[in-house]
């Protein structure tokens, strides 16, 4: 029975090591399989024995030395394997950690100790040691030194060959904004010859057999569009908002585009759905596209605008307000050409329009209603031709002035003293106002002045009268200028002389001024007396 419950235990003892061996984590090597050893014998599986009598089964005799013999043996056999087991183990996880990145099981990227800088180190100075006796890599670091030095020997010709550059055009030059931009670009040709020599460079080394690599002139070539769109940003943005927001949007993109995530970074954005228009997604690229091409087109507009506004101004054959009418409809046809045209580029289907419009009604019923209000205003102002370019206008407030412009929202009125008066186009339908010149641009002005009581009045208006006639902007039409006797004054008669010009009495003209010293002179001339006033004090003694 001692001998049973050994192998018993040799049993339970093989069964744990083997589940032990077997159980492994995932990045442990698969156990190597082993031939099956055939499980010991026990009592019931022992052979059968020679029959001896079919009532009485005769026991069996482990004290047998031919038994016991291979008991033992069995027993030594199977702990043989199961060292070998643990032998193969140990071996194959000793293997595993051998073959594992060092690096990888590291905590942190950087080194920690002594003899990990050293190694670092090494490596490092192994792989330059590499790169200076590689032909390709010298190949590349000499063209870029090449460019380097090109650059700036290609522009400089450039600069003095082509009339463009060589001086600033003047001020009554054709096409002079489009010469001040080529002019100011001058300083962009360094950095144009240094993409475009790498570029050149690029290919070049790439079809040599003995170099056969350009990945270092391309990063170099990266490196360069940066630093153009920098030269560009610095000398084209008009302020410094715009300079600060292409530097953080175009720069970053252009690093992207050089370090190869521009595609992942595209993906992104087309990924993150905002909300959804005409059945198609609006992602934070088209809002981006919306922006960009928003900023570009609308420029365009605006300068489209501002020519052919002057072109059409310009047209002598036109009264003014049909040319003022003509620019403003040619100012709305193209905003909303370039609202169309901002979001074909920005990939919005137009059936979204009707979302768009939606929002606008609700925006004009809740809070802007004076916009489109002073918008509906200036379009009836141009064409009920009420108020035109070059009226003089009264105000209430007594503001007064000449009319310069009518806009999408207000009306510039030019004072006299150079100011300019901003008024709302709902002035103009709502308010009272005075328009001087809308129909007749003649004008009655007076001058008053004053006489003594000696004078002869009947003598007296006929020199005034040729005197004011003698002036060359009053007019005999529709009446001669007029004497009138006003008043008796404390100290002298109150004469007024009223007559009519053509235009307002402000800025160049100024009619009351020069006939006030027509009516001195002539009064000098004639020896009449101009009083003044006299006080009589009388002394009681």
């Amino acid at each position: 029975m001692a001998a049973l419950r050994t192998i018993l235990c040799f049993i339970l003892f093989w069964a744990f090591t083997s589940q032990t061996i077997w159980a492994q984590d995932e990045n442990a090597a698969p156990p190597v399989t082993q031939p099956s050893v055939s499980e010991p014998v026990t009592a019931e599986e022992e052979p059968a024995l020679p029959e001896q009598n079919a009532t009485q089964t005769q026991s069996i005799d482990l004290d047998d030395p031919a038994i016991k013999a291979a008991l033992e043996a069995r027993a030594a056999a199977d702990k043989a394997l199961v060292e070998a087991i643990r032998l193969q183990q140990e071996a194959t996880e000793e293997n595993s950690e051998a073959n594992q990145d060092p690096i990888a099981e590291k905590d942190s990227v950087f080194p920690t100790s002594g003899a990990e800088i050293k190694a670092l180190g090494e490596k490092v100075l192994n792989k330059i040691l590499g790169w200076l006796s590689s032909v390709p890599f010298l190949a590349q670091i000499g063209a870029i030194i090449t460019a380097y030095f090109l650059a700036p020997i290609f522009a400089g010709v450039l600069k003095k060959r082509l009339f463009l550059f060589r001086s600033e055009p003047a001020k009554d030059v054709k096409l002079k904004a489009v010469r001040d931009i080529i002019y100011r670009a001058r300083n962009l040709l360094r950095p144009i010859f240094l993409v475009a020599l790498l570029a050149l460079f690029a290919v070049v080394l790439k079809n040599i057999p003995i170099a056969g690599q350009d990945w270092l002139v391309k990063l170099v070539q990266g490196l360069a569009v940066v630093f153009l769109l920098f030269s560009a940003i610095k000398d084209f943005a008009p302020n410094d908002l715009t300079r600060k927001v292409a530097t953080w949007v175009l720069i970053p993109l252009a690093l992207l585009m050089v370090f190869g995530y521009y595609d992942e970074f595209k993906g992104l954005l087309n990924s993150t759905e905002l909300m959804a228009m005409g059945g198609k997604p609006i992602t934070l690229m088209t809002v981006i596209l919306l922006l960009i091409f928003g900023v570009i087109f609308f420029k365009l507009g605006n300068l489209l605008n501002a020519r052919g506004q002057d072109a059409i101004r310009a047209q002598d054959n036109l009264d003014v307000t049909t040319r003022e009418v003509a620019a403003k409809i040619f100012q709305i046809l193209i905003f909303a050409l370039v609202f169309i045209l901002v979001l074909g580029a920005a990939k919005v289907p137009l059936s979204g329009l009707v979302v768009i419009f939606s929002a606008l009604s609700l925006g004009i019923g809740l809070g802007l209603q004076p916009i489109a209000a002073n918008f509906v205003s200036g379009l009836i102002i141009l064409f009920d031709r009420s108020v035109k370019v070059g009226d003089f206008v009264m105000m209430e407030g007594e503001n007064f002035g000449r009319v310069r412009a009518i806009n999408m929202r207000s009306t510039t009125v030019a004072t006299a003293d150079g100011k300019d008066i901003i008024v709302p186009n709902t002035s103009f339908t709502e308010g009272a106002y005075e328009n001087w010149t809308h129909d007749n641009p003649l004008q009655r002005y007076e001058v008053d002045f004053g006489v003594a009581y000696d004078t002869d009045l009947d003598a007296l208006v006929p020199i005034i009268r040729d005197a004011v006639l003698e002036h060359p902007d009053v007019l005999g039409e529709p009446d001669l200028p007029s004497v009138e006797f006003r008043s008796f004054g404390d100290s002298a008669i109150n004469m007024c002389v009223e007559f009519w010009c053509e235009g307002v009495d402000d800025g160049p003209n100024k009619f009351t001024s020069d006939v006030g010293f027509i009516i001195w002179r002539a009064l000098k001339a004639h020896k009449i007396e101009i009083p003044f006033p006299q006080r009589v004090v009388y002394t009681k003694k």
